[in-house]
């Protein structure tokens, strides 16, 4: 992983290029082992025990939202830091100690200080497939050269959000409906994909970039040790 300086200084040109990112076909990707599977409690401990810190951009969406409550459930970072266009409310007790940084997405090079001082980042901004080619956005990326860098590629999300765009609302109920071993193979909950983005953060790997499909993404989000103890 990058140091904190290193993430700071890329993380612009980042959140530039992931916003170009559209959903498409899945491609390949990599589930993890039977052995790995059983590692992942030690692993998100060991982690817990480095106190390292997170920015997360998107936290107002439906996976961003989800993404951030299983953070805090699982309790895997010293620091988090929510980095948007307005600064979101919360309610619960859970949420007091969580930062937020405010700024302009259309003039990032003006608010680098606020991408600095962090180990983690995700990305959880939405876009249409109007926008451009995934293929794109993960050469864009790569040119940052960070020491590793995870693409999720999930299918239609399932989730309860009141606010849908057109249709969102009636695919979400027709995949739900769907016998587990089909709606799998084409869309997958929104909690799945965020504890896949965390148990597949927690894991070791010799790959620079990693592009994990669907199928790949429910393995992990299920993966033996998920859940909080």
């Amino acid at each position: 992983m990058p140091g904190p300086a290193a993430l700071g200084a890329a993380a612009a040109a980042l959140v530039a290029a992931l916003l170009l990112a559209r959903r498409e076909d899945t491609g390949p990707g990599t589930g993890p082992s039977k052995a790995e599977m059983e590692a992942l409690p030690k692993l998100r401990e060991d982690f817990k025990m480095q106190n390292k810190s997170v920015l997360i951009l998107g936290a107002s969406g439906e996976t961003g939202r989800v993404l951030l409550r299983e953070i805090l459930e699982q309790n895997l970072f010293s620091r988090v830091t929510l980095i948007g266009r307005r600064k979101l409310t919360f309610e619960e007790e859970a949420y007091k100690n969580v930062n937020q940084e405010v700024v302009d997405f259309e003039k990032l090079e003006d608010y680098t200080s606020a991408f600095q001082g962090h180990d983690v980042g995700f990305c959880c901004l939405g876009t249409t497939r109007n926008k451009a080619g995934a293929g794109e956005v993960e050469a864009r990326v790569g040119e940052l050269k960070f020491d590793r860098y995870s693409v999720f590629r999930p299918g239609v999300l399932l989730c309860d959000r009141q606010e849908s765009r057109p249709g969102e609302w009636l695919v979400r109920k027709f995949f739900g409906s769907l016998p587990d071993s089909w709606a799998n193979g084409h869309s997958v909950p929104v909690v799945t994909v965020a504890r896949a983005m965390l148990n597949n953060m927690v894991r070791p790997s010799d790959k620079q970039m990693e592009l994990l499909d669907n199928k790949a993404i429910h393995e992990l989000g299920k993966a033996h040790g998920v859940l909080k103890p």
